[in-house]
């Protein structure tokens, strides 16, 4: 696989600007090689942007950061058509949806109707504006942010919305070891040392050409089965589970199981693999389950979490 050389120094460049967080770094970069939107949910302060931004500039790719407000409109992501008084005719306006990588920051501040023209964006990768649809860019792809501690004025995103992520990430605060070094960077930067650069950025044709390469990857059909499997229990939780019947109101659909496919084979270029191991798939399966999953009342009486569910199947479901 002559690309994974050149997505090696790309991750070595992100290690550089970010301190620690290698999950979430992993995980940018499966969502880069399957052109898999991905959700990223933690406190303020975690580099979220600092990590998407670096990546953007890792590839070499044309990066749009899009602030979502309550107050923003259809128009202002996708584009709009404006009146030319010297054509006398109307010219569309591309709106920020229309680069290569997209930082929908705090998502979950948008209105509806903001959130409808997303998903499109997601599933379909065009926009329609006017009745005329426009196609994105080839390796046009979302990486969202969301913060889990305020809830004053946001909106919940639809579980079709969230069941276009690829991966949705959780993130924890760093430990006491990368914090200093957080500050001891921080310092640096202050006096005037300059932030890291990728030396050799990738190109996006290199990203797609690689894309075609993690569709190459190898998984046995016994793996194959086992994800199916994996996802399908999510479904029947009480065969799995006893007492666990009435925990969720639904389970992961089918494109759980091509996500965790697409993934894991991700995970296994990554790792240097042409071929995917069980592992690739339980370290993946957590981020690919728990936004597709909605928890009944009953869990959450039991304060039992999608996590718990989830690490429960991987336990119980024999693996090959």
């Amino acid at each position: 696989m002559k690309t994974q050389s050149e997505f090696l120094s790309l991750r070595q460049h992100l290690e550089q600007v970010i301190v620690g967080q290698s999950a979430l770094l992993d995980r940018l970069m499966i969502g880069i090689l399957t052109g898999g939107h991905v959700l990223l949910e933690g406190p303020p302060g975690l580099a979220k942007t600092t990590a998407v931004n670096a990546l953007a500039s890792g590839v070499h790719a044309s990066f749009q950061r899009i602030q979502f407000t309550p107050d923003l409109m259809p128009g202002d992501l996708t584009g709009t058509d404006i009146y030319d008084p010297k054509e006398g005719a109307f010219r569309f306006i591309n709106g920020p949806i229309f680069h290569e990588i997209v930082l929908a920051d705090e998502i979950n501040r948008a209105p509806p109707k903001v959130q409808s023209a997303l998903l499109e964006a997601m599933q379909e990768h065009q926009v329609t504006v006017g009745g005329v649809t426009r196609a994105l860019p080839d390796l046009f792809i979302v990486m969202a942010t969301q913060n889990p501690l305020e809830q004053s004025g946001t909106y919940p995103l639809p579980e079709a919305q969230l069941d276009r992520f690829l991966l949705h990430i959780v993130l924890d605060y760093p430990n006491l070891e990368e914090e200093l070094e957080i500050l001891k960077r921080d310092q640096q930067q202050h006096y005037g040392e300059d932030k890291p650069s990728p030396t050799t950025p990738l190109q996006p044709e290199t990203v797609l050409t690689a894309r075609h390469e993690v569709a190459e990857i190898h998984i046995e059909e016994m793996l194959e089965r086992y994800i199916v499997t994996l996802v399908g229990a999510t479904r029947e939780l009480g065969k799995w589970h006893a007492g666990w019947d009435d925990f969720l109101i639904a389970g992961a659909s089918p494109r759980a199981s091509i996500a965790l496919l697409r993934a894991s084979t991700a995970m296994a270029y990554l790792n240097g693999r042409d071929h995917v191991v069980p592992e690739d798939i339980i370290a993946i399966a957590p981020d690919v389950l728990r936004h597709r999953l909605i928890p009944g009342y009953a869990a959450r009486a039991e304060e039992i979490s999608t996590d718990d569910i989830i690490q429960d199947l991987i336990e119980k479901v024999p693996v090959p």
